[in-house]
């Protein structure tokens, strides 16, 4: 029965994590936005910006991962390999949430010292829609943590007691 529950309960952080990579995915693609101001005309997306589109590959390859781990058979011997997977996986959401936070933060406050001004006020649905990928970012990035504790704890311990 604590097998059952061990399995269940790393299926589903999998599948909130899954979830969570693919909404921050979708929400990062499809964020655009076309402002106009006099004959000046504004058109945001996500793929102007580098760190944007780290962000946009980086769930991309933690959505077809985590779905894949989903389907792995709980008697496979890939398991102990997919701790170490797991931890790749956070590392990547990390640097990529942090980059794409970073220039967010510019877009939305500017910076004075290096004379950029901020863009959310012309194109606030833009904005929104990047925070709200953010936000689907951050959530899987920490389901990620609970699983790579998850993982270390269950997959790990075991091994590792069954050598002493």
């Amino acid at each position: 029965m604590v097998k059952l529950t061990q399995r269940l309960g790393g299926l589903v952080l999998r599948f909130a994590a899954f979830c969570a990579a693919l909404g921050a995915f979708i929400a990062m693609i499809t964020s655009r936005e076309r402002s106009s101001f006099f004959v000046l005309s504004l058109v945001a997306k996500y793929s102007d910006l580098a760190a944007f589109k780290y962000f946009v590959i980086a769930n991309a390859i933690v959505t077809v991962y985590s779905f894949l781990v989903l389907f792995l058979p709980k008697e496979s011997l890939l398991w102990k390999f997919v701790v170490v997977l797991d931890l790749m996986v956070t590392m990547l959401l990390t640097s990529s949430l942090s980059a794409a936070v970073a220039v967010a933060q510019v877009g939305k406050r500017g910076n004075a010292n290096a004379g950029w001004l901020p863009i959310c006020g012309q194109v606030p649905r833009f904005c929104d829609q990047i925070t709200g990928a953010l936000i689907a970012g951050l959530v899987a990035l920490v389901l990620y943590v609970f699983l790579l504790i998850f993982s270390i704890h269950y997959v790990v311990d075991p091994f590792l007691l069954r050598k002493s």
